[in-house]
């Protein structure tokens, strides 16, 4: 129940109407006795009511107007008192709804009375509005009447009854709609069938209205026709009315009560013909009037503009627009354009606020834009309103600058004073007082060009809280502040920005929500709903369509508008609020366009904010180009252009930096401002906000911050972020401290930027890569071809993008890293160096970042990274390679265990290395390498362990660092260990990939191509290792050659034995004879030119001074080391198949070794003949040293345990003979290696060694000083071969051989030594020593002899040939051999230190050729061989020679040790002649022997002059000695011995008997030196030999008388010759010659004499007695000589004549005595 009718409440009623009505009684009781009597049966009437009724207010509600009447008649007395007391009544009972529709229209009539009587007026309209607000009894007429009742009590002379009626007739308008609104709610659900209206006014067109709308109808019609100055058809009774008051109530009812209008169909046709055409009519003074034209040109004239009603039109306008858009789109567009037109620069300063404030209106409701825009902009033939809004905000704005303000005087003074103040800042007096003079608090203004307008606060964001619209009060136009106009259009382009950015972005981010949804529901769609899902999803993409052309619509149609002048504001602009208000307009127009893929007016926005970034006219070409195309379309607004305005230059603006502008010949210095550095802060905010919609425009953003940035001095520091740069960056660049505090924010935010990267979508980081790749190119341009400090920005920045973006980095890590290794090209060394560092760490970072897949399951990604890395290597400069090898050396040190399949690339990297590269560069390659080798070749695929030994070994070939080279050396050893430690694992692995390889091969349909194929992978690796140190071994450097080839023969020798028995056919052929043909090659041609000094201080020794000698140091180690390994490895090469060819081949090596001409090569060259001549056959092979002495296996359970490892190869160590033979024969029984291939080997051998000895020994043709010679050492060891050889070849020696080694032996022998040499070989000349060499020829033939001598018959005819050489050496005593032609100086004579060949001393040698002739022929006298070739008498032969020459012997030793040997060989030879005396096999010897006893006994040689008596007398012992040799050893048996050589033996005595004086004596010595001892045993020989008992046949004892008679008679003339002269001589002593000869024939006739004594007298012949008695005579004769020599002589010699004195015995006839 309500409060009114509850039954205290009815109850309080009664009672108070009781108490009106006695009240109302009393007070007419006098005057007015009608009205007490109504009264008081009014009382009764109420009464009786109240008892009888129960629904007492309805019941008084139908006797209301009885009720009434009381109070009604009351007010007719027109007393105020009493008045008052009924108008509170009614009102009492209007409020308790008791009045009845008649009562009503009786109160209203009563009321029209009071009013046309002008009592209680303000009671009156009390009573009305009490009336129609309780309720809706009054309508029609009686409502006209009410409220033209409240019109005409506005309209009285009193002001408080005016206003109070003004608000009552508002309230009822109010009501009267309200109602209708009430009505409509009634009736909602019944729908009521519309009726055709026809399109007149014609007021019965109502008749289809419900009573409220009727009433409000005519209420609203009449309205219209008031204010249009008609009559009206309603309200009759309308006296006056105004057309301000008519407007408020139209403009309130449009406002409050859209609804009605929109509902009904007759309010629309009302607002269609009535309204619009009423507003446009009133408009019309506005439209024509210009302001400051004169009147008098007109014909009518202009009617002024009117500011109240000019005023309310623009409200309602504001409505109608507002709230009726849909139903009035015609018209809108006129009222727009009026809009529009009202701001022009002609029309009064009020009147374009107004307009501005309307408009205003309209920009905070984007909802409302957007209409406008579908409905004129997007229609073909209609104005483009929306356009036009903006454009003429812009042209209002430009207006203002333009036009001098003549609204308001006053703000002149203001202006200039500002001006100055401004212009005193903006003179610079110095950078660091760059404020704004006098301190004065500045007002936030625009300034442009002179023109200062003050930024007034008129509104708050997105309200349009208009000032001039709401002065309802005013009649006079207001004057209008300065700059207020201007703050409202700037607000209105903020809203208007703020509106539609905020709209569209919001519908955008439906859309796209919607559309993911529906994606989402399309791609799981139901088979039932499928049809309707794929239809709604049409359905929403072409309503997405349909509101994307909206939205493009409205920003291409207000984006020129809107830049121009945000651009213009944001020139003027000194309010940092004011400038960011702008520039955040500016970026959401850029981001909004963005998002629309709008990109002319998205870069054009951008180009904007960025030019307010960098200083005015600054010269970037990126903007320019944009501008310019922007700034030749001129935008037409209704016959008006609008200029795009550049910036002017004058703003007074806080200059905060100076610094220099990025270009290539900078022009002095730039300076920024505060606003530069706030437009910089709105690009970065751009950037990093709205990145995803930056596309293309990514080039002009980037390009301004790099301009700015350079002229800020930032430098990009560790991971790209740029930092403030060094505190004094020259002359140029001046930060004041406002700036410096900013830079790290600035900093800081650059770095966010490019950090929210991640954010963006793949094309977006796309458009961010392309732009910083074109900036760079461009600071790439401009860094070329000087060394300028070049801007770095770029190539930071896309470190920086690049190192956010690792989640994703594949698909920016092409572009990025391709423009980075370009800029690493960059002469620019700065710049250059930013390219690698930026490369670098992306390649790091990207190896370290946790990648989904993790990288170890993602090869292509892997390779991706590390890919660039390798693209570096075909960069030449030096500080990039640094760069890229402490990159590879990082990225081992912290990923060096899971590089996987990344490794061929990191090693390809360290192997780009070249020599000429620089040293720094190698080494820290290098370091890289032993990295590599010491810490990851376990973690390495084996495939790659090929390539790390290639990358080793190409180090080693690097002549840069000799260390570098030498420990690459090293390392190839160490992988080697490693090979061989892990090769199990390393084969498996290996032979798994190969497998993969061949059947890709076979796949493809070709063959698998690998180095060393077909040998298994894991021995190609090995054999790779072995081919790179065999590439090293023929390094130009000597010392890597040695170091080289001492690590390749250790490796092959070491673990050699993992290979497979095929491949060491490789090694063989592929490597070691491969690098002994390249290193004989390089040595035979090696420089003979010194080399001064090995680089640096380094002395070289003399005998390594020339590069031919530093090569034979290497070609020694080389044939050393393969001879060694056929040595050590021949139980596996010889069943290799083609074993006897690799002999020939080695054999040709050391055969050409040996011949070089270099002592040390070709005496090296027979040390490894020499090794692989101890080479025994494997059969022999029983336990080689090298193998442990416990592993002692034997062949049959070897057979068993090695069928295994024929499958898998065993990698032991040990390397038993056992082992051999199973490993390379499987489960065969062992092979015993052929023993005629053996020997082959071997006569292969000896060929080579006859080769290398006849070529070496051959003399020279030519002589010449650069001749050249063997040396003792090389014979000596050439000739130590010998005796090994032949043990391996002796069963097939034969003569020709032995002739072969005949020739070289004696070659050997020849050859002379060079002087400086000489004192280490030869002896001094007294020491009779042999030189080895002459001790090895011995041995030879040693060996040889020996070997006859057990050997086979066959083999003893070789006897002889040993024997002609032996005697030729011993000819060498006598005459040394000749080499060639070359001189040879004697030793005595040579001169150490020249070049000269001195000729050995060979007495020694001959001397011990001849001992050793004597014991072997004392062996082998009787063999047959040795007589019948005449072995003796060729032993004769030689002795002669010496015997011949005795004193002039080179020594004296040679002919005393030839006698001696003499007799030797005599006693043996001469029973064996005897014995084959009949053969004649002798016959020739005997003259040999005789002459060579003749030419001894009686030399032709003179004793030298020193020769002490001693010496004399052992010399003649030993003559003594060889004729005792010749009457024990010959004469005795002369029977079996030619006649000839007995008669010239019996000669030689008889000489020797007389003629063997000297002739050179001195005469104190004359008596010894006359040989008598040796006289006298020829003499007594030839006597024994005359009379001896043997003498056999007749002749002999004939030659001995001769031989006797010859002598007596030599005798008898010596003496007479004597006497003769000395009786001539008278007192002079004779010659001492004579005498000496006349001593010995006396000495010699006593001798004979003794001799005839002894022997048988038969023997002895008359006539010989005859002839020495006949001496008697002549003897006495001489005892007159002077001489006592000759005295005592003779003496004797007449003594022994005593026997002959005896009696003379009687005559002896017929035979007796």
């Amino acid at each position: 129940m309500s409060g009114t009718s509850s039954p205290e409440a009815v109850k309080k009623l009664l009672e108070n109407m009781q108490g009106d009505l006695r009240g109302l009684s009393l007070e007419c009781r006098k005057k007015f006795p009608p009205v007490k009597e109504a009264a008081e049966s009014g009382i009764i009437k109420v009464k009786t009511i109240a008892a009888r009724n129960t629904d007492i207010l309805a019941a008084l509600k139908e006797n209301s107007s009885e009720v009434v009447q009381p109070f009604l008649m009351g007010c007719g007395t027109k007393e105020p008192k009493i008045t008052q007391l009924c108008l509170a009544a009614i009102q009492r009972l209007m409020s308790h709804e008791v009045v009845s529709e008649a009562a009503a229209g009786n109160i209203i009539n009563m009321l029209w009375q009071l009013m046309e009587n002008s009592l209680e007026e303000l009671k009156l309209l009390q009573t009305v509005l009490v009336l129609l607000t309780t309720n809706t009894v009054v309508h029609d007429e009686a409502l006209s009447k009410a409220i033209v009742l409240c019109f005409r009590l506005h309209f009285t002379k009193d002001n408080i009854t005016n206003n109070t009626a003004a608000a009552t007739v508002r309230q009822v308008v109010t009501v009267v709609f309200e109602r209708v609104v009430a009505e409509d709610e009634r009736y909602k659900d019944t729908i009521d069938q519309p009726v055709a209206v026809q399109g007149n006014s014609n007021r019965r067109s109502v008749s289809t209205l419900k009573p409220c709308a009727k009433d409000a109808y005519m209420l609203f019609q009449d309205l219209c026709q008031l204010v249009n100055a008609d009559a009206p058809y309603w309200l009759v009774g309308m006296t006056e009315m105004t057309r301000t008051f008519g407007l408020e109530l139209l403009e309130s009812v449009l406002n409050d009560f859209p609804q009605v209008f929109l509902q009904h169909q007759e309010f629309s046709f009302l607002l269609k013909e009535r309204v619009c055409p009423l507003v446009i009519k009133l408009f019309s003074p506005n439209i024509k009037f210009r302001q400051g034209s004169s009147t008098s040109s007109s014909p009518a004239p202009v009617e002024k503009p009117y500011f109240p009603i000019c005023m309310r039109l623009l409200r309602v306008v504001s409505v109608l627009i507002k709230q009726f858009y849909s139903l009035l789109v015609t018209e809108c567009e006129i009222f727009l354009s009026l809009l529009v037109k009202f701001l022009d620069a002609d029309k009064p300063q009020w009147l374009r606020a107004v307009a501005v404030e309307s408009i205003h209106r309209l920009c905070v409701q984007p909802q409302l834009l957007r209409s406008f825009c579908q409905s004129y902009d997007m229609k073909q033939h209609s104005t483009k309103v929306f356009r036009d809004i903006v454009n003429a905000l812009g042209s209002f704005i430009q207006s203002l600058f333009l036009v001098p303000s003549t609204g308001n005087t006053s703000a002149t003074p203001n202006q200039t004073g500002s001006n100055a103040s401004g212009n005193a800042g903006s003179a610079q007096t110095s950078p660091g007082v760059l404020g704004i003079g006098g301190g004065a608090t500045v007002l936030p203004a625009f300034e442009y060009r002179g023109t200062w307008i003050p930024i007034l606060n008129v509104t708050v964001q997105g309200s349009a809280k208009a000032t001039y619209l709401e002065m309802l009060d005013k009649v006079e136009p207001p004057t209008i502040p300065e700059g207020y106009a201007m703050s409202v259009a700037f607000h209105c382009l903020l809203d208007l920005v703020r509106g539609i950015t905020t709209m569209i972005e919001g519908e955008l981010g439906e859309a796209e929500t919607v559309s993911q949804t529906t994606a989402e529901t399309t791609s799981l769609p139901a088979q039932s709903s499928e049809q309707q899902d794929l239809q709604s999803v049409s359905d929403q993409s072409e309503k997405e369509l349909v509101s994307r052309a909206v939205w493009e619509e409205m920003v291409n149609a207000c984006w020129c508008g809107l830049l121009a002048a945000l651009s213009l504001l944001l020139d003027a602009s000194t309010d940092e609020a004011a400038t960011e208000n702008i520039l955040k307009a500016e970026l959401t127009m850029a981001a909004l366009c963005g998002r629309l893929g709008l990109v002319t007016s998205r870069d054009a926005f951008i180009t904007a904010i960025c030019k307010g970034s960098l200083p005015p006219h600054y010269a970037l070409t990126v903007l320019n180009s944009t501008t310019a195309a922007l700034s030749s379309k001129s935008y037409s607004i209704q016959g008006q252009n609008v200029q795009m305005i550049s910036p002017s230059s004058e703003s007074h603006q806080q200059v905060v930096a100076v610094g220099q502008p990025l270009a290539l010949q900078p022009q002095g210095t730039v300076m920024l401002t505060s606003k530069n550095i706030q437009c910089m802060r709105t690009l970065l905010n751009l950037a990093h906000c709205h990145g995803a919609v930056l596309g293309t425009s990514w080039q002009l953003v980037l390009a301004t911050l790099q301009h700015l940035v350079w002229i800020l001095g930032l430098k990009p520091g560790v991971g790209g972020a740029l930092k403030p740069g060094r505190a004094v960056e020259g002359p140029s660049t001046v930060l004041t401290t406002a700036v410096m505090t900013d830079l790290p924010v600035i900093s800081n935010i650059l770095s966010r930027l490019f950090e929210s990267s991640q954010y963006l979508d793949d094309v977006s980081l796309h458009h961010l890569i392309n732009a910083l790749c074109s900036l760079s190119l461009e600071a790439m341009d401009m860094a070329y071809g000087n060394n300028k400090e070049p801007s770095l920005f770029a190539v930071a920045k896309l470190l920086e993008t690049g190192l956010v973006n690792m989640h994703r980095i594949e698909i920016l890590w092409r572009p990025l890293t391709g423009h980075l290794l370009e800029v690493c090209q960059h002469p620019n060394s700065r710049m250059r160096e930013w390219g690698a560092e930026a490369l670098t760490s992306l390649i790091k970072a990207g190896l370290t970042f946790s990648h989904d897949p993790p990288l170890s399951q993602n090869q292509r990604l892997q390779l991706l990274l590390l890919n660039p890395l390798k693209e570096l290597s075909n960069i030449s400069h030096p500080d990039i390679r640094i760069k890229q090898l402490e990159c590879v050396l990082q990225i081992l040190q912290s990923q060096g265990d899971s590089l996987g399949p990344g490794w061929p690339l990191v090693l390809g990297v360290m192997g780009a290395i070249r020599s000429d590269q620089g040293e720094s560069l190698i080494r820290t390659a290098f370091q890289c390498l032993q990295l590599v080798v010491t810490d990851f070749l376990p973690t390495m695929p084996c495939t790659c362990l090929q390539i790390v030994v290639e990358v080793a070994g190409s180090f080693g070939l690097h002549n840069q660092e000799l260390n570098i080279s030498l420990t690459s050396i090293g390392l190839l050893w160490n992988i080697s260990d490693y090979f061989f430690q892990r090769g199990e694992i390393i084969e498996k692995e290996l032979n798994k990939e190969e497998a993969v390889l061949q059947k890709q091969a076979e796949e493809k349909g070709v063959m698998l191509n690998r180095p060393f194929h077909p040998a298994s992978p894991f021995d190609c690796l090995w054999l790779c290792l072995y081919a790179k140190l065999g590439e090293l071994c023929v390094d130009p450097r000597p010392a890597v050659r040695k170091s080289a080839g001492q690590t390749l023969f250790s490796t092959i020798g070491a673990h050699g034995t993992l290979l497979q028995h095929s491949t060491w056919h490789t090694v063989i052929w592929k490597v070691l004879f491969h690098l002994l043909d390249r290193v004989r090659e390089s040595s035979t041609t090696a420089d003979k030119e010194k080399i001064e000094s090995g680089g640096g201080n380094i002395l070289i020794h003399h005998s390594r001074d020339t590069a031919e000698k530093q090569w034979a140091e290497t070609w020694v180690l080389t044939l050393a080391g393969v001879a060694r390994i056929f040595n050590t490895r021949r139980y596996l090469l010889q069943p290799l198949g083609d074993f006897s060819q690799a002999w020939d081949v080695l054999l040709d090596h050391i055969q050409s070794a040996a011949l070089s001409k270099n002592n040390e090569v070709s005496l090296a060259a027979l040390k490894s003949f020499q090794e692989i001549l101890q080479i025994v056959s494997p059969v022999r092979d029983s336990e080689k040293p090298d193998t442990p002495p416990a592993i002692n296996v034997s062949v049959p359970v070897v057979v068993g345990t090695t069928t295994a490892t024929s499958l898998g190869r065993s990698f032991m160590r040990t390397d038993s003979i056992g082992e051999r033979i199973g490993r390379y024969n499987g489960s065969e029984p062992p092979v015993i290696t052929d023993e005629i291939e053996d020997l082959n080997l071997w006569w292969a051998a000896w060929n080579s060694w006859y080769r290398i000895g006849s070529e070496s020994t051959r003399p020279p043709v030519t002589c010449d000083k650069l001749t050249f010679i063997p040396s003792q050492p090389f014979l000596t060891a050439l000739i130590q071969i010998f005796p090994a050889l032949y043990q391996h070849i002796k069963t097939g020696f034969s003569m020709d051989d032995l002739q072969k080694l005949g020739v070289i032996l004696h070659g050997a022998v020849s050859v002379p030594i060079s002087s400086d040499a000489s004192p280490f070989i030869l002896p001094s000349y007294t020491e009779a020593v042999l030189t080895s060499l002459q001790e090895a020829v011995l041995t030879a033939l040693d060996v040889l002899q020996k070997a006859i001598c057990v050997g086979s018959e066959s083999m003893q005819i070789m006897y002889p040939a040993i024997f002609d050489q032996l005697l030729a050496f011993v000819e060498f005593s006598c005459k040394p051999p000749q080499y060639g032609q070359l001189e040879t100086k004697h030793i005595a004579n040579a001169k150490y230190n020249q070049a000269e060949w001195v000729a050995l001393n060979y007495v020694p040698f001959a001397e011990r050729s001849l001992e050793v002739v004597v014991d072997l022929y004392q062996k082998t006298a009787c063999h047959k061989a040795v007589v019948t070739e005449k072995v003796l008498q060729n032993i004769i032969k030689t002795l002669r020679i010496p015997l011949s020459l005795k004193y002039s012997c080179p020594s004296e030793s040679t002919w005393k040790l030839a006698v001696s040997s003499l007799l030797k060989v005599l006693s043996i030879g001469l029973p064996v002649a005897r014995q084959h005396a009949s053969s004649g096999k002798f016959d020739s010897m005997w003259p040999e022997l005789a002459n060579t006893f003749e030419d001894f006994l009686f030399t032709k040689s003179t004793p030298p002059d020193n020769l002490s008596i001693q010496e004399f007398q052992k010399n003649e012992s030993i003559d003594v000695e060889v004729v005792q040799l010749i009457s024990t050893e010959i004469l005795p048996y002369a029977n079996f011995i030619p006649k000839e050589f007995v008669g010239q033996i019996m000669t030689m005595l008889n000489k020797g008997s007389i003629h063997s004086q000297s002739s050179s004596f001195t005469e104190a010595e004359i008596d010894i030196r006359m040989r008598e001892e040796f006289s006298k045993v020829c003499f007594e020989t030839l006597l024994q030999f005359s009379f001896s008992n043997k003498v056999t046949t007749p002749q002999e004892g004939y030659i001995s008388r001769m031989a006797l008679s010859v002598l007596l008679k030599r005798s008898q003339d010596v003496l007479h010759r004597y006497i003769e002269d000395e009786r001539l001589s008278g007192k002079c002593p004779l010659p001492r010659q004579q005498v000496t000869e006349i001593i010995f024939v006396l000495k010699a006739v006593s001798t004979l004499i003794d001799s005839l004594k002894k022997t048988q007298p038969e023997n002895v012949d008359a006539n010989t007695w005859a002839q020495v008695i006949a001496l008697y005579p002549t003897l006495v004769e001489c005892i007159t000589c002077s001489s006592s020599e000759v005295c005592s002589a003779l003496k004797e010699a007449l003594v022994p004549f005593k026997d002959f004195m005896h009696p003379p015995a009687s005559k002896v006839q017929n035979g007796e005595s």
